[in-house]
């Protein structure tokens, strides 16, 4: 899903689209990356779900690997 709040952008796009607030403990994010066409078409999904632990380290949620060929 794409858009939900907090929506963090890549570098480029922060002054248009960034999230401004703060990233605390306890928070659940999913980081998404599509790979395709910048034209829009086919192309895949990728998305790792991530946990902000109260020490503010991550832990990585996802336990199922990708398919190699989805990833180059």
């Amino acid at each position: 899903m794409n858009g939900e709040y907090p929506y963090i952008v890549h570098r480029e796009d922060i002054d248009d689209k960034g999230y401004d607030g703060i990233i605390a403990p306890g928070m659940t994010l999913c980081v998404e990356s599509f790979i395709g066409h910048e034209d829009g078409g086919e192309g895949v999904k990728l998305e790792e779900q991530l946990y902000v632990r109260d020490d503010g380290r991550v832990e990585l949620l996802s336990d199922y690997p990708f398919d190699p060929r989805l990833i180059g």
